[in-house]
């Protein structure tokens, strides 16, 4: 039989206290100037990102037009007011546009606008009247049940 010899490699070990010990002088943790800097958006990337909201680009997709790409978070965190001008912006223009139409005479349009914006509707009634517009009566009502084969 042979044996297994096992080796154990020393590691650093951390003193507690104000002074971390030989491999970690400042304790540990996150060192000044280290990670990726704080996202800061452009005035250009604003514009932007309000315009392809208004042009009905989902978030995540406008995500990835930004810069080299952003993450969706990021996009909601700090463009959080531009999503929400640049569809109101793009929705404030198509009305106005549709209400120029309607007024000046646009037959479509006008129909469009009172079914969406006055909630018009076509309906149809359809009523069965007897001879000479009496009520219709009925004597015997039957339930008849048919078995096949």
């Amino acid at each position: 039989m042979t044996s297994k010899k096992q080796t154990t490699e020393e590691k650093p070990t951390q003193t507690k206290g104000k002074k971390g010990g030989a491999r970690y002088p400042n304790g540990g943790g996150a060192q000044p100037g280290a990670g990726r800097p704080e996202f800061e958006p452009t005035d250009s990337e604003r514009k932007q990102v309000e315009a392809l909201s208004g042009y009905g680009l989902p978030i995540e997709q406008i995500a990835v037009l930004v810069r080299d790409g952003i993450h969706v978070d990021t996009l909601r965190a700090h463009f959080a007011t531009e999503l929400v001008s640049g569809k109101a912006k793009a929705n404030g223009q198509v009305g106005k546009t549709l209400f120029q139409k309607v007024m000046a005479g646009d037959t479509t349009a006008a129909i469009w606008w009172s079914k969406t914006q006055m909630r018009w509707a076509e309906t149809q009634k359809h009523e069965l009247t007897g001879a000479d517009g009496v009520p219709l009566e009925f004597t015997k009502i039957e339930r008849v049940i048919v078995k096949n084969g």
